[in-house]
């Protein structure tokens, strides 16, 4: 299901789906993957830490501190390609790099708008109260909510059953491929509301594809 985009969107994600693909890589990620998952731990703690202070900043001066952002962003950012090399797509051999920073030479790239006021009254309840119908919607599609990302969940199940497909026919699917950035986009349009880096309520709706169909202003 692909609709017409928002005019405004202030999360863009896009992605490159990379061939050709190792056909049996794809069962030693989880163990190449680990030291990436320990840096990831420590970094979502100071991402809980970050928000509790960004929390009170917006709600006294409606801005985000940038640094604070930006910091929020490179978590988001990092996930983002570790989980699109892992189990959240498989759709890269290509290793992550170890950095919060934009990789541009990187298939996955995730980029939020800076938002020069945020809302007060909304800090108070979006990231639980408003952000609800969208917490049921994105448990099914990911299974729970971790440092990885992604643990289980409709998503890790397309993962794999592409990665099955590649090792028997070197190709993936892109019809699939569409579907699991799709469900992906979704997750991390909720997660940039949730966390406090917007205002822009994520829409119920599946883009579908490697390059995000909603500009960024």
């Amino acid at each position: 299901m692909t609709t017409t985009p928002a005019a405004y969107d202030p999360v863009r994600v896009d992605a490159v789906l990379d061939a050709p693909l190792s056909r049996w890589l794809w069962l030693l990620k989880w163990l190449m993957l680990i030291p990436h998952y320990i840096v990831l731990c420590f970094l979502w703690i100071g991402f809980f830490l970050v928000s509790v202070v960004a929390f009170f900043a917006i709600l006294f001066t409606e801005r985000y501190p940038r640094p604070l952002f930006d910091f929020s962003v490179g978590v988001l950012r990092w996930t983002w390609r570790v989980s699109y090399y892992g189990y959240g797509a498989l759709a890269t051999d290509r290793y992550p790099p170890f950095s919060l920073g934009e990789e541009p030479g990187y298939p996955a790239r995730l980029d939020i708008a800076y938002p020069e006021r945020l809302s007060r009254g909304l800090v108070l309840v979006k990231w639980w109260l408003l952000a609800i119908p969208h917490y049921i919607v994105i448990a099914f599609f990911v299974g729970g909510f971790h440092a990885g990302w992604w643990d289980g969940g409709l998503v890790g199940v397309l993962a794999i059953i592409a990665a099955v497909i590649v090792a028997f026919r070197e190709k993936y699917p892109r019809d699939l491929f569409d579907l699991v950035m799709g469900l992906d986009r979704w997750v991390l349009r909720v997660a940039a509301y949730a966390t406090l880096l917007t205002d822009v309520y994520p829409p119920f709706r599946l883009d579908m594809g490697g390059t995000d169909p909603a500009p960024v202003r």
